[in-house]
């Protein structure tokens, strides 16, 4: 979709009114609070947890910590992957402490709670690892940036060179609860499209340590592939088991549709050389992100993840259209972030579209033999790159209602 037709699309977004208190003066309350609410010591937690708080304040940093004459302050939460505790959090964040925005928003549970919450409140949030396309769906707020990925784009990818490359039989394991549901569904509608055929599908309880049954019934299914429906600690426990229970010496491969750095290396060359996934960033990609990601190591140990360095990129943009509104009114700060394209080391010319998913390339990641590595950190080789419009999912197909037919 041409840039011209967003533009028009979000022209066409309905007027909301504007919360007494939120419009009047600069800044409101004298200072900008950004609360980033994620996973910080579960099965996530490596892939979000404090990078992306490090990430938002090496943001915060760039404009001198303070913006349009008043402080920038970063909240951390943890919101131990349960939808009640992040609610508590992101309410008690709006009603009592002021935060202006919300960030990060751990997992799909979480992000379609605090999403809803966004539209009475009418605060910005914007989604970092949450993955299901709800959020730019049925469920669409006004007040959404879905940043890094979601459940369409990470199965677009990999299923499509899977196919390609024989593999047409797939039997899914999932983790059960709104992320898994979603990234099965886009993966099982993206596999048909192609030709391929689902053989089975299990689903699992998030944090599940024992997957030898549901990987036994994938063996027996005459799968090719295993769709991983699964994020953090449980993506890797199943490719590792895979290759425990002898799954890919047999030739069936582990999809990985939720991948990250952080999860590669957990599972080792040995167990992963030859995976493919979709990422928007690697550190080892381009000069800007190498110098991002030495950068980022230094204050944090390690490069980032996709996430931890989407966490930097938003905050920019968002600080960047407070400066350029003149104020931190909801407002007119996300017409400001839906006006501007989206340019940092992670993105080139990115697009807020009005149903509030932020559309940029996405590349495949194949990971590296062993041999080929060339260092802890030397995992991914970039292959071919997909423009956002075929990454994601179009807009005209999601139903959201912020989206004139």
């Amino acid at each position: 979709m041409h840039r011209r037709h967003l533009l028009g699309a979000a022209a066409a977004l309905p007027l909301f009114h504007i919360l007494p208190g939120r419009a009047q003066g600069a800044i409101s309350d004298g200072v900008v609070k950004i609360g980033v609410l994620n996973d910080m010591t579960g099965v996530f937690a490596d892939q979000q947890g404090m990078g992306e708080v490090v990430a938002a304040r090496l943001a915060a940093e760039d404009f001198g910590n303070r913006i349009l004459g008043a402080p920038i302050e970063i909240v951390p939460g943890d919101l131990l992957n349960r939808a009640d505790i992040g609610m508590g959090i992101a309410r008690r964040w709006f009603d009592q402490e002021k935060v202006d925005i919300i960030s990060g928003l751990g997992n799909s549970a979480v992000a379609l709670a605090v999403q809803t919450l966004s539209k009475e409140k009418q605060r910005i949030v914007i989604p970092m690892s949450a993955g299901t396309t709800d959020l730019t769906g049925k469920d669409c707020g006004p007040w959404t940036a879905h940043w890094v990925y979601d459940n369409y784009s990470a199965a677009k990818g990999p299923v499509t060179a899977l196919v390609r490359g024989g593999k047409t039989k797939w039997f899914f394991v999932v983790s059960d609860y709104a992320f898994g549901h979603s990234l099965e569904a886009n993966a099982t509608a993206i596999l048909k499209g192609l030709g391929g055929e689902v053989t089975g599908s299990v689903r699992a309880p998030l944090g599940e340590s024992d997957y030898s049954s549901y990987l036994i019934r994938a063996a027996a299914s005459g799968a090719q592939a295993v769709g991983i429906c699964a994020g953090g600690a449980d993506m890797i426990n199943i490719a590792k088991q895979m290759g425990e229970f002898g799954l890919i010496k047999r030739g069936i491969v582990p999809a990985a549709l939720n991948c990250s750095l952080t999860n590669i290396r957990s599972i080792g060359l040995e167990t992963g050389q030859g995976m493919v996934y979709a990422e928007s960033y690697y550190w080892d990609q381009t000069e800007a992100t190498r110098a991002f990601g030495a950068r980022f190591a230094k204050a944090h140990g390690r490069p980032p993840t996709s996430f931890q360095a989407g966490s930097y990129g938003a905050i920019t943009h968002y600080l960047k259209a407070v400066q350029a509104a003149g104020t931190d009114a909801t407002a007119p700060v996300m017409a400001k972030m839906r006006e501007t394209p989206i340019n940092d080391f992670m993105t080139k010319d990115g697009v807020l579209r009005p149903d509030g998913r932020v559309e940029r390339d996405v590349c495949l990641m194949r990971v590296k033999a062993p041999q080929d590595s060339k260092g802890e950190w030397d995992l991914l080789q970039v292959g071919e790159t997909i423009s956002g419009a075929d990454a994601f999912r179009p807009m005209d197909q999601g139903g959201c209602p912020l989206v004139k037919a």
